[in-house]
């Protein structure tokens, strides 16, 4: 009788035990597949912004390509046009389009004021000038930056127009490097590039996955 009862304790210590087993097993299978779909989910939620991003630069392409066949006066020559009309260190150039295409150009006095600049893109005209009331940090950073550079906006735009119609030049340091940034197009294409602030040298912009060369 004892070794009977000592056989079914032991078979219900086994199945006890198996059925523990099991369900752990059963609990890291549904956590495996919980965490495929989450990585899943993740990956195609990646995958939607990549395509938007895309997406969105081949907009801005296509904008700026509109913008230039109205443009007969180069960023160069707006920066020109601002710094006569506002003399001042100029920070960026920017051909947009807000309902009137035309160069706005970025210019910060010695008073340290600073006036969105707009030019004309067929006349070279100033269209106004409005004083930027915005107190802020980056525009002094890039101020301190563009002071002690060998290489200003206007020409940081001649350098980059070897490239193509520059349609953008601004003061860039996403990559840790304090550089000017110019966007280009050429034909279909669509550039980015880095001008160097001490010996002008134009270079690709790394994150620029454009087709002009």
């Amino acid at each position: 009788m004892k070794r009977n009862i000592v056989i079914a304790t032991l078979t219900a210590a086994a199945l006890a035990t198996g059925g523990t087993v099991a369900a752990f097993a059963a609990g890291d299978g549904e956590a495996t597949a919980t965490q495929r779909q989450t990585n899943t989910s993740a990956q195609a939620a990646a995958d939607r912004d990549d395509a938007d991003d895309a997406a969105d630069d081949r907009d801005d392409a296509t904008d700026d390509r509109t913008a230039v066949r109205g443009a007969d006066v180069t960023a160069a020559e707006a920066i020109t046009a601002a710094l006569k009309h506002t003399p001042g260190t100029a920070l960026s150039a920017d051909l947009d389009d807000d309902g009137a295409t035309a160069w706005k150009v970025s210019v910060v006095k010695g008073d340290g004021t600073e006036y969105d600049v707009r030019i004309a893109p067929d006349s070279g005209k100033v269209l106004g000038a409005q004083r930027d009331t915005d107190d802020d940090n980056d525009d002094r950073a890039e101020l301190a930056a563009v002071k002690g550079a060998k290489t200003d906006a206007r020409e940081a735009a001649l350098a980059a127009a070897h490239k193509g119609t520059v349609t953008e030049v601004s003061i860039d340091d996403d990559n840790g490097t304090v550089a000017w940034s110019a966007e280009t197009v050429k034909g279909n294409g669509h550039g980015e590039w880095n001008v160097a602030l001490d010996t002008g040298k134009v270079t690709q912009d790394r994150d620029d996955d454009g087709d002009d060369a």
